[in-house]
C-alpha cells in the first residue's frame, strides 16, 4: 500500500515552521504541498508589506501576474487597489497584503493559451488557512480589510455575503483572536464591472470606512 501524498490531506499544518517570524513563514510556505494546487502553480505567493501594519488586506488567491512574479497584488487589480487605498487615506506602503489561498488556481484550454482564474474550493481555502492564521498572529493588525467573497468565506465562513456587509465594521473571532474587519469587493471585480467608475467609487467608499476605523 502506497503512502498518501501530503496534498491528499488538504492541510498546510505540517509545513508550518515551529518558530520564527514572517520571513521564516514565507520560506516554509515556498515548499507547501498541503493541497493539490501547488502542482500546477509556478510558485507559492506569500503575503508582503509592512510586518507591523495596522491594516491587513486579504484577497482570494494570486492571479496570473502574481504567480509569475511571486508577489501578491502586482497585477492590474493590485495597481487599482493601491490607487483606491491612497484615495481613501490609507498609505499602501503601510499595509500588509496577502491572500486566503497562496497558489494560483486556473484553467487552461491548451499550453501557451491564457490561464483563466478559477475560484478555489472551500476545501482548498481550509487547507491554506494555517498560513493566514499565522500571518495574523505575527502581524497583529488592528483591522482586516476583506477583499471579496472568497476571502470573506475563508475568514468568516461559507454563509458570508460581501454584498450584505460591505463597508461596515464587523467584530468577529478569527482563528481564536478577536478581530475588526471591513469587507469590500475584490479590486478585480471593479475591473470586470460594466460601470467601472461607479464600482471604483464604491470600493473607495468602503476603504474610507476602514481608514476611519483606523484613525
Amino acid at each position: 500500500m502506497t503512502a498518501k501524498a501530503p496534498e491528499d490531506a488538504y492541510t498546510a499544518e505540517p509545513f508550518l515552521p515551529e518558530r520564527g517570524g514572517l520571513s521564516a513563514l514565507r520560506q516554509a510556505a515556498a515548499d507547501c504541498r498541503g493541497c493539490p494546487l501547488h502542482r500546477d502553480a509556478t510558485q507559492t505567493v506569500f503575503g508582503a508589506g509592512d510586518p507591523h501594519a495596522r491594516v491587513m488586506l486579504v484577497g482570494e488567491q494570486p492571479g496570473d501576474q502574481e504567480d509569475r512574479q511571486g508577489k501578491p497584488f502586482v497585477g492590474p487589480a493590485g495597481k487599482l487597489l493601491d490607487r483606491a487605498l491612497a484615495e481613501a487615506g490609507v498609505d499602501p506602503a503601510e499595509a500588509y497584503v496577502t491572500n486566503a489561498v497562496k497558489h494560483f488556481k486556473f484553467t487552461q484550454a491548451e499550453p501557451r493559451k491564457r490561464r483563466i482564474h478559477k475560484a478555489p474550493s472551500l476545501r482548498e481555502m481550509t487547507a491554506c488557512g494555517p498560513w493566514l492564521a499565522r500571518e495574523l498572529e505575527l502581524v497583529e493588525p488592528e483591522l482586516i480589510v476583506v477583499l471579496g467573497a472568497t476571502a470573506g468565506k475563508a475568514l468568516l465562513g461559507s454563509s458570508f455575503r460581501v454584498t450584505q456587509v460591505r463597508g461596515t465594521v464587523l467584530e468577529e473571532e478569527i482563528h481564536g483572536r478577536p478581530e475588526r474587519l471591513v469587507p469590500t469587493v475584490h479590486p478585480s471585480a471593479v475591473l470586470r464591472a460594466e460601470d467601472r467608475e461607479a464600482a471604483y467609487r464604491g470600493l473607495v467608499a468602503d476603504l474610507e470606512v476602514a481608514a476611519r476605523a483606523l484613525s
